[in-house]
């Protein structure tokens, strides 16, 4: 098995909720949820809090991550990613984003299993969602795929759905083989990725492959305050159960 590092960027500013990643979810920062989920995946030998703030940096080393500073001129995860990659070993890199707190451990571990084959540079994870009410929701990616399982496109408005009852949502974890993941951090921003405000995009204008896994796993992102309330429900809900 070729050894894999989770990366979790963060950073402070946020058009829609600044200071996002240490807000508070049942008394602890977001990006700490994130991060003890992260490392309860068995195939990631490291992980790393990446962020350009230092108020981050510091309460991440507090409760025990490792955390580095990165460039505050990256206009990407990726690109933060690909900072602190390029400085370590491992042949896989996860990017995990920072607003997944409920994330599970074998999600990423799914990633890791499919990036063994090296002919897959890149790949990322989807799920049903049945409630087409929130088909229209524009903080609700959706993807969809060719027949190989390689996304087609990913967007924040309506998509065609495979099937009457639900839609394909797009789970924002993803997977790199290194080199890959080096060599599209020197593309330039893509007009579509500016459109939808989708970095993934970027990889498929450029004319490269996404591989999509499904996951049955369920998690819930965070983009504004009032999802803030939405994931402690969820946890309490796990908790009384």
């Amino acid at each position: 098995m070729k050894p894999a590092v989770g990366i979790i960027p963060v950073r402070y500013g946020s058009r829609r909720f600044p200071g996002k990643p240490l807000a508070l979810i049942l008394g602890k920062p977001m990006v700490q949820w994130v991060y003890e989920n992260a490392r309860g995946a068995a195939l990631l030998s490291r992980v790393v809090v990446a962020t350009d703030d230092r108020r981050i940096l510091e309460a991440a080393r507090g409760f025990g991550a490792e955390a580095v500073l990165t460039s505050t001129e990256h206009v990407s995860g990726t690109e933060r990613v690909a900072e602190v990659a390029a400085r370590l070993e491992a042949p896989i890199v996860l990017n995990i984003q920072g607003d997944e707190p409920l994330l599970a451990p074998e999600m990423l571990d799914s990633l890791v299993e499919a990036l063994q084959d090296v002919s897959i540079p890149m790949a990322t994870l989807m799920r049903k969602n049945a409630h087409l009410d929130r088909l229209s929701d524009k903080n609700i990616v959706k993807v969809v795929c060719d027949l190989q399982g390689n996304a087609l496109y990913f967007s924040r408005a309506p998509l065609p759905a495979p099937d009457p009852g639900y839609f394909w949502e797009h789970v924002g974890l993803y997977g790199f083989q290194k080199p890959f993941l080096l060599e599209i951090k020197s593309l330039a921003p893509s007009k579509l990725e500016k459109a939808e405000r989708l970095e993934q995009l970027r990889v498929i204008e450029n004319g490269f492959k996404i591989k999509v896994l499904e996951t049955t796993h369920s998690t819930l992102s965070v983009d504004t305050p009032e999802d803030i309330i939405r994931v402690e429900n969820k946890l309490k809900e796990g908790m009384n159960g």
